[in-house]
């Protein structure tokens, strides 16, 4: 079982979760400039986090059924950040705060294991990310992607899939098609 489920598995086990929220299409749970330090869990729907610059928007992460979310750079530093977290159907998450969540990562050494694992992962991911949009051709990062999470391309919409490849949804038809 991999570590996210476990520690899913384990506060639900303990009914740690603060509260529900149900978000309609297009509804933003978190905007740039707030401070977010409460973990997700997506109990349906999907969610992607971008940021936004001057001429576009980039997605970064996606979020749908059973996964955690998070404006992780909030949780860390508990400082503003220029992510959004925004709900692309209807989705409800369920919500943990960072103190519950800490105070549950804290309560035995197999839990602070689960979580440097989380943690890790995401890292990994997040530079195995950046390397595949500096070096790789568009089909690779799409493949790689479609490897690694083929149920995104059941949850997510393919225009912000494009976004979160850095490529035009236009290029993504095109490849999805070869």
């Amino acid at each position: 079982m991999d570590p996210i489920s476990i520690v899913v598995n384990k506060i639900n086990s303990k009914n740690l979760w603060d509260k529900e929220i149900k978000l309609e299409r297009n509804e933003y749970l978190k905007v740039k400039g707030s401070i977010d330090t409460n973990v997700y869990l997506v109990k349906n729907g999907s969610l992607r986090i971008f940021v936004l610059d001057q001429y576009e928007e980039h997605t970064i992460r996606f979020g749908y059924k059973n996964n955690l979310i998070a404006s992780l750079d909030s949780f860390l530093n508990e400082k503003p950040s220029d992510f959004y977290i925004q709900a692309l159907k209807k989705t409800t998450v369920k919500v943990i705060t960072k103190r519950n969540y800490m105070s549950f990562i804290e309560s035995s050494s197999e839990n602070k294991e689960i979580w440097l694992n989380i943690l890790r992962s995401f890292v990994l991911q997040q530079m195995e990310r950046e390397r595949d949009i500096l070096t790789s051709s568009p089909l690779e990062r799409y493949h790689r992607v479609l490897k690694r999470s083929p149920q995104l391309f059941q949850e997510i919409p393919d225009k912000y899939i494009a976004s979160y490849l850095r490529m035009t949804p236009e290029t993504l038809s095109r490849i999805k098609k070869s």
